[in-house]
């Protein structure tokens, strides 16, 4: 799928979003002594916050094939070859067909493993929350190093040669959020903006660029005047040469969060999910990897109900808790602004082109 035909279907995604959601069958609601936050067809009966695997062993899952993904942060395209490595060890490690999925959006990602299309993912922090109550998505491992899982902060980027020296000084002008469910790129502003003298929807009208590169790009090129972004992303544009240091310059640093999750599907067959599990913590990551995730070689053993703590409290304090409301309504944002995008796109193109000089 080229990105030209990818914005038109946000809203038709959004309607699937929608109809998969409202459509859940009560048979599903299985007796559950506690299910928290979790979608209906969810139980949470041991308190981990998580999916607990379906009572009704007929429901486990043991696929032949493997469906993987991993956070569209950047290019899909730029992460499939990334990961090869790793995929091709869980193959060997599983026994299995294991296939990189590409997904283009946070809610395809997080569909596709609530419909049973994929059964582990790399899920962005802030979605990680979504996923987890709608999708059923069981947390277990982050990038990391022999020392722990590496985190990363919300970074606030201006030109280098401009006039903006603190967020105060953004009233007003162009600013650049990611997505709507994304925890730095949107979810961590809103929360945290406002102490610093900047407060999104009053003194500025957030505008979602798609991505996080797209955001950062998007200050490079004079698009916004300043946009958050999460700092490991970006360390890795600079790194990868996509972006040069020191044509920006960065007004605000967040504290420190917890960077994308790696989650299996809580109906996969017990005896596989720990497979799974046991093969990622073995995984070592070639040079190429390790360049890549700014110096993490290994995937690090987490939970959800600690390392994801902080992100839910912001996510709660930003008014977005991680439930079917505010995901449909997010949704519904991001399809909007989509459609929004693809229309003006669909215009231009439309344009005739400019009248060549006669010779």
């Amino acid at each position: 799928m080229t990105k030209a035909c990818m914005h038109p279907l946000a809203a038709i995604l959004f309607g699937v979003l929608l109809s998969a959601f409202a459509g859940a069958p009560a048979a599903a609601e299985e007796d559950c002594k506690n299910r928290g936050q979790l979608d209906t067809l969810y139980c949470d009966e041991n308190g981990d916050l998580v999916a607990d695997a379906p009572k009704d062993q007929s429901k486990w899952k043991d696929p032949s094939t493997l469906v993987f993904a991993y956070t569209p942060v950047e290019d899909p395209a730029v992460y499939a070859n990334i990961f090869k490595p790793f995929t091709d060890y869980l193959a060997q490690c599983t026994g299995k067909r294991v296939v990189y999925y590409p997904v283009q959006s946070n809610a395809a990602e997080i569909e596709a493993m609530r419909s049973g299309r994929l059964h582990v993912a790399g899920f962005s922090t802030g979605p990680t929350g979504f996923a987890v109550n709608l999708a059923g998505a069981v947390p277990f491992a982050a990038k990391g190093t022999e020392k722990g899982p590496q985190g990363y902060h919300l970074i606030s980027l201006v030109k280098a040669d401009s006039p903006y020296q603190k967020l105060s000084d953004l009233k007003g002008k162009r600013v650049a959020h990611t997505s709507p469910s994304s925890n730095s790129g949107n979810l961590a502003p809103l929360a945290l903006y406002p102490a610093e003298g900047l407060t999104p929807n009053e003194d500025y009208k957030p505008i979602m660029s798609g991505g996080h590169d797209k955001s950062a790009l998007g200050v490079a090129s004079g698009d916004y005047d300043m946009a958050g972004v999460a700092s490991d992303v970006y360390d890795r544009m600079v790194t990868r040469g996509t972006l040069k240091g020191s044509d920006f310059r960065i007004i605000y640093t967040s504290p420190l969060f917890p960077t994308s999750s790696f989650a299996y599907a809580h109906d996969l067959k017990p005896e596989l999910a720990k497979k799974i599990v046991d093969c990622f913590y073995a995984f070592r990551f070639p040079p190429e990897m390790t360049k890549e995730f700014n110096g993490d070689d290994r995937f690090f053993p987490i939970t959800y109900k600690e390392n994801w703590k902080v992100v839910r409290e912001i996510a709660e304090k930003s008014g977005t808790p991680y439930n079917k409301t505010a995901y449909d309504a997010e949704n519904k944002r991001e399809a909007e602004a989509a459609a929004k995008k693809a229309t003006e796109k669909a215009a231009q193109q439309a344009q005739p082109a400019p009248a060549q000089p006669k010779q």
